[in-house]
């Protein structure tokens, strides 16, 4: 049985154009640790606009919760910035660009939620960092009027990138209160010491122009004001896997254990810790003979895949597109594996097998140099590697009925 390797670790493009320093170097020095200030890194143009935050407000109909308005740190009410749909689409919960504009002449900042699932340039961007990271990601905009701050200081969740779009904008970052947060772990039960720790000197203190790239761990504290005009930037947030999530994965099953499922006895005095000892210790010993059972990192691999899968979405198939693809499939269309299709290639007793999270697709043996070098790089519907002509479309044609190929 074998699978494909994955690209060398040089071979991160969407990662080198945000940091612009070896791969090598950032993985060793700042993920997940320092912040990492990129000044003019490249150019985003590509990504985002300010015309493109006006066709999403305005011609889009973006809905909650993928839009979003704050004003000095207070999030505002919803109804303060969307509408009725109108007729044919009555909802009430869709953003009204006269609302929208009122508000953000008053001071408030826009957030623009959830563009990976959005706004194709920064989906397309984001898949390729998917890859590159090995971590789900998701991406924000905050459109912020001169002047103005959107959030007081505050720490996130989870680890960001942040691109200057367009305009400036002060950011002010210090030190963690409590390093590598948790999900359950917010800000706000640290709240009196991340707004001490504000008043210290910050770690980076520097007006952002377009361009400009923050790596931020997660725990690291932010806040940021708009310099002498509108402010675009975009917020990149990757909920990184973390060994506590390996270590409640490896206890998931504690619920098998029936003598873990016995209730503690009649009449435990909470108040009295030492009443505790006896069952703590039977506790401990049964979770010890859990981890001590755990039989490599296979089950543990396969849970965390599953729990990728749920948290990224792969390129979208075109239906109406690639039905005409496969009507009469040309021997030199160009065909690509899907960005960010979570598989696996399995060789195995005659077989080669692309495993999928919700099926599995059988292929004979002699296809498996074709699907491999599919895996890898784009290929010609009728010219697979080690396959005729007629067998490499039919192939190819079973490949994007099933959802695993796409036309380049």
């Amino acid at each position: 049985m074998s699978e494909v390797a994955s690209r060398g670790p040089g071979d991160r493009p969407a990662l080198a154009r945000l940091t612009a320093i070896p791969t090598a170097e950032f993985g060793r020095d700042y993920w997940g640790e320092q912040p990492l200030l990129t000044p003019g890194a490249a150019g985003f143009g590509d990504l985002f606009s300010a015309r493109a935050v006006d066709e999403l407000v305005a011609e889009r109909g973006l809905r909650t919760p993928f839009a979003r308005m704050a004003s000095e740190g207070t999030v505002l009410a919803s109804s303060l910035f969307t509408g009725s749909g109108g007729f044919g689409a009555e909802i009430g919960d869709q953003l009204d660009s006269s609302k929208v504009l009122e508000q953000f002449a008053g001071g408030a900042t826009l957030v623009l939620q959830g563009l990976h699932r959005t706004w194709e340039p920064i989906a397309a961007f984001t898949r390729q960092l998917v890859t590159d990271l090995g971590h789900p990601v998701q991406v924000n905009a905050y459109v912020t009027p001169a002047s103005s701050r959107g959030f007081d200081p505050h720490y996130d969740t989870h680890d960001v990138f942040v691109i200057q779009i367009a305009g400036a904008k002060r950011w002010t970052i210090h030190e963690p209160v409590h390093r590598h947060p948790l999900a359950d772990q917010p800000w706000t039960d640290h709240r009196e010491a991340v707004a001490e720790r504000a008043r210290t000197q910050p770690r980076i203190d520097a007006v952002f122009e377009p361009g400009d790239v923050l790596y931020l761990p997660r725990g690291w504290i932010h806040s940021a004001v708009a310099q002498g005009g509108t402010s675009i930037h975009l917020t990149i947030g990757v909920r990184a896997t973390t060994r506590h999530d390996l270590l409640s994965r490896l206890l998931a099953h504690a619920g098998d254990d029936a003598a873990l499922r016995h209730p503690l006895p009649l009449g435990i005095d909470y108040a009295d810790p030492s009443s505790l000892d006896a069952d703590l210790a039977a506790t401990v010993a049964a979770a010890h003979a859990i981890l001590d059972a755990a039989s490599g990192a296979g089950p543990i691999a396969a849970a965390l895949r599953r729990a990728f899968h749920e948290a990224v979405r792969p390129e979208p198939v075109r239906p109406l597109a690639t039905i005409d693809v496969l009507t009469g499939l040309d021997p030199a269309a160009s065909l690509g594996w899907r960005n960010a299709l979570q598989a696996r290639i399995e060789d195995d007793q005659g077989t080669v097998r692309i495993v999928l999270p919700d099926k599995s697709i059988a292929l004979p043996a002699e296809a498996s140099s074709a699907v491999h070098a599919l895996r890898e790089r784009d290929q010609l519907a009728g010219a697979l590697p080690g396959l005729d002509p007629n067998s490499s479309l039919v192939v190819s044609r079973r490949l994007l009925r099933e959802g695993v190929l796409v036309p380049r």
